[in-house]
């Protein structure tokens, strides 16, 4: 859909100079200039879908007090999974964009991995049909690596097709660096085909002469910088960091001493993956602002990489300030440090409960996608004689892991969970209906008890990933997700305590986000239930089996050594 017609360029002009009343006016409050930082009361006047009026007073055929209010330009998310907000994009639409978001940079490698080309069209379809203004970056790494069995594989011929669509808006995160870095003839082909245009980064912790040969491909964004050191080093070699923070990778506290006016051109924020919980609960962008402030960041520094800086590094011209020619994406907030909304224009529209009944709607995309084999107790057994043994370690707040190793001797041929150590079990069951690999390992951090947890939910391959100090309920998690076509599930003592159903293609409820919210709540209830201590457990066992994290992680192929990019023996 369009969000607002693109009026005639002779009628923006003529409103423009206040030669005939402007479509809206926006009257009474007070824009926050991004280039010099003054807060200047002024009308804004609005024609179709774009701003081409400010400091000036205007007419207009509608008007709108905002009195008392701060106009901001609308926020961009520059890097973002829409399927880890766990709702299609049009729920999506309707849970963001109110808090001031109007534009997201979205990647959708979590669906194309388990349905290829027809997850991305979904996307590029659904963007039509929202709100705010969704741009879809094709994913360059599925799968991530050959570490891991996906329900997909996309090359660079199926992506080609793709390139020109007016919602995409280039090559998505290139995860896969080492292969970059080998000149990989796959990720070669990919990295040709973008040639001067955008294409996304990913690669942790990469510093030094391979991180020169990183950017040397054309590579110029990245969201994995987790230090300041780090991040740094990215910027002096002329990449835009995007400073993150998720539901589970929360770098914002870690990276906000470098946001400053100075280094404010070459930042931006995304949020990568966040639930509706979270969002409810915090915020989205909104809430890495006020908290930046909080924090002690300029407040002109915080909006500009919210919107203008973000704007500039992906090559959005159009936007990014509120001035003559710019898409009217506005949020109406309260305060600059308190970052309410209490109404967003995006693309002329105001999104009211009226805006958002108009969208339409695009029928939803690989269902009954969950084809794990049968799973009995017995499959969660790990075998072999050495009693050191690898154990995943979790860092709250991250998605590195730590490569850790304790003695765990096998009793009856099986090593068993360690309670008292908090050593639970760590299973990944294939469900595409490839080849039903499973593989078993240990993981510390849970603080799990007993009982299990699963979810299909898993980065970036989305086998089916279960925790438990139970063997059973661990059988019981796996083949209820089976039976609901994906989502999250408690289990404990056989029975399911709690579950969300996400049919489409394992990763996205049909309901409203308000639905999912608040099935969210009686999940993270039923889990604590059962000892476990994360804030967010679900999405931290979803990024246990990605395996160009660092550093010890598990695939259905076995745990995977992410320093040595292979799996260990």
């Amino acid at each position: 859909m369009d969000i607002a017609p693109k009026a005639p360029l002779a009628a923006r002009i003529a409103q423009g100079r206040g030669l005939e009343p402007a479509d809206l006016v926006l009257r009474g409050g007070r824009v926050f200039d991004l280039i010099t930082g003054d807060l200047v009361e002024t009308d804004v006047a609005i024609c179709g879908d774009t701003i081409v009026g400010v400091f000036g007073s205007y007419a207009g055929r509608r008007t709108i007090d905002v009195s008392g209010k701060i106009l901001v330009p609308g926020f961009i998310d520059t890097h973002l999974h829409i399927e880890s907000s766990l709702v299609t994009p049009h729920e999506f639409d309707r849970c963001v964009t109110t808090r001031g978001v109007t534009t997201a940079i979205c990647d959708p490698h979590e669906i194309a991995n388990v349905c290829g080309v027809p997850g991305i069209q979904y996307f590029l379809d659904a963007a039509e049909h929202c709100l705010m203004d969704i741009r879809v970056q094709l994913s360059s790494c599925v799968p991530s690596t050959h570490m891991e069995t996906a329900g997909a594989r996309l090359e660079a011929a199926d992506l080609l097709p793709l390139r020109d669509h007016p919602h995409g808006i280039g090559l998505a995160e290139f995860m896969n660096f080492p292969g970059v870095l080998m000149q990989d003839p796959g990720c070669m082909a990919k990295l040709e085909g973008w040639q001067g245009r955008h294409i996304d980064g990913h690669a942790p912790l990469l510093r030094g002469n391979d991180l020169n040969g990183y950017l040397a491909a054309g590579i110029r964004t990245e969201h994995e910088a987790t230090g300041y050191d780090e991040a740094l080093e990215k910027l002096r070699k002329g990449m835009r960091v995007l400073i993150r923070e998720g539901s589970v990778s929360k770098d914002m506290e870690a990276l906000a001493p470098l946001l400053t006016e100075r280094h404010a051109p070459y930042l931006c924020l995304c949020t990568d993956d966040r639930n509706p919980l979270d969002i409810g609960e915090h915020g989205h962008l909104d809430y890495m602002i006020r908290t930046l402030i909080a924090r002690g960041c300029p407040a002109l520094a915080v909006y500009r990489v919210a919107s203008l800086s973000a704007a500039e590094a992906f090559g959005l011209k159009d936007r990014g300030l509120i001035a003559p020619g710019k898409r009217a994406d506005i949020a109406v907030i309260d305060t600059l440090e308190g970052c309410h909304a209490s109404m967003v224009l995006a693309g002329g529209v105001v999104a009211d409960a009226a805006a958002f009944a108009a969208r339409g709607a695009v029928a939803p995309v690989a269902r009954h996608s969950v084809k794990a084999p049968p799973i009995t107790a017995a499959d969660f057994r790990t075998g072999g004689n050495r009693v050191e043994t690898p154990v995943i370690g979790i860092l709250p707040g991250k998605i590195i892991t730590e490569h850790l190793t304790y003695d765990i001797a096998p009793q009856d041929g099986d090593k068993r969970p360690d309670i008292d150590r908090d050593l639970v079990k760590i299973a990944v069951i294939e469900r595409h209906g490839k080849n039903g690999n499973r593989a078993t390992g240990f993981v510390k951090g849970f603080g799990l008890k007993r009982g299990a947890i699963a979810s299909t939910l898993c980065h970036d391959h989305h086998n089916i990933a279960v925790v438990g100090a139970d063997y059973a309920d661990m059988a019981r998690a796996v083949s209820r997700l089976t039976e609901i076509e994906g989502g999250f599930v408690v289990v404990a003592d056989g029975l399911v305590l709690a579950e969300l159903a996400l049919p489409v293609a394992g990763l996205m409820s049909l309901d409203p986000f308000e639905v999912v919210r608040d099935r969210l709540v009686v999940l993270r209830a039923a889990a604590k239930g059962l000892g476990v201590t994360l804030e967010e457990p679900f999405l931290q066992l979803a990024f246990l089996a990605l395996p160009v994290i660092p550093h010890l992680k598990i695939t259905d192929m076995g745990m995977v050594d992410v320093d040595r990019f292979e799996i260990m023996p």
